[in-house]
């Protein structure tokens, strides 16, 4: 480690803190982490921990869920500009509007979405668990997904399920292109495809493979292929590399790369240990009701 990663670590312990980071986030601060894991694993690590401060290196969302599963505890957030664009694809009049049109259906809402929005929705899920969640759903009831489309289209594709899909996305997954894959498949023939469910769905029917950040990771160790190509946010090859340093991984595109994610430095998080800001809350009423469909998604998990 570092000096300043070797002082992180001593504040943190100091302070009875301990640090999440995604799998997206910058290698170094990746390095640091105590859990480092994909929105389900972080989310119960938050909910699971005894730690009195959470340092968050991921986006808003993730730090608002934290702050809401753990009440009692302080959530940092080191860059408040740290933010999805996904999340906000979906604001809570228009989830509001979308229940008026669709009294009977069940809302199924993305980690990735704010906290105002989870409150209007009746479950969480994430790309991990969100095939489990709709499963478990009863057949007969009608399901609105939202904020990802892509993420709705494919669970509806392996379910079965007629889900209605909101219009939303995320540009870093969407910027994959079939074109690219294509491409990338002719320089590597023999390397399978792995791809992120935020993909455009014209992507994923040309994926061996299909699954969240730590699917992903599962299926890298698990497949005998020496070189894969990966088709979700560039920042996951620090620990694939780190985990398979015998396999070559490729980038399915050099446009798989969020700047939110990766806007959280050392230098952040050093400074904002020493202020303990910005800390990151959620008014108690939207809090409650969010609460409610997160602890709905991690009692399925």
């Amino acid at each position: 480690m570092t000096p300043q990663q070797q002082k992180i670590r001593k504040m943190l312990a100091d302070r009875q803190g301990i640090l999440l980071a995604h799998y997206y986030a910058r290698p170094e601060v990746q390095e640091i982490a105590d859990i480092l894991g994909d929105s389900l694993a972080l989310a119960q690590a938050a909910a699971q921990s005894d730690a009195k401060i959470i340092v968050f290196a991921g986006v808003h969302f993730m730090a608002q869920s934290a702050a809401m599963l753990s009440p009692q505890k302080i959530v940092l957030l080191p860059r408040l500009d740290a933010g999805c664009p996904l999340a906000d694809m979906a604001t809570a009049p228009a989830v509001k509007k979308m229940r008026n049109k669709e009294p009977d259906a069940l809302f199924v809402t993305y980690i990735n979405s704010t906290a105002e929005v989870k409150a209007e929705c009746d479950i969480c899920c994430t790309s991990s668990n969100a095939v489990k969640i709709i499963q478990t759903l009863p057949a007969s009831q009608k399901v609105v997904m939202l904020p990802d489309g892509n993420l709705a289209r494919h669970v509806a594709s392996v379910t079965g399920r007629d889900i209605i899909a909101w219009d939303g996305c995320c540009p870093v997954h969407q910027a994959l292109t079939a074109k690219d894959v294509q491409a990338r498949r002719r320089e590597y023939p023999q390397a399978p495809f792995a791809a992120h469910p935020e993909c455009r769905p014209e992507v994923l029917a040309l994926a061996d493979f299909v699954g969240s950040t730590a699917a992903i990771l599962r299926f890298a160790a698990d497949s005998k292929a020496k070189e894969i190509i990966i088709g979700t946010e560039e920042g996951i090859l620090t620990e694939l590399t780190k985990r398979l340093p015998d396999k070559t991984f490729i980038p399915a595109s050099s446009a798989l790369f969020c700047p939110d994610m990766k806007k959280i430095t050392l230098d952040d998080i050093e400074q904002s240990l020493t202020t303990m800001k910005p800390v990151i809350g959620v008014p108690r009423d939207i809090s409650l009701a969010a609460k409610k469909a997160l602890d709905k998604m991690l009692a399925m998990s």
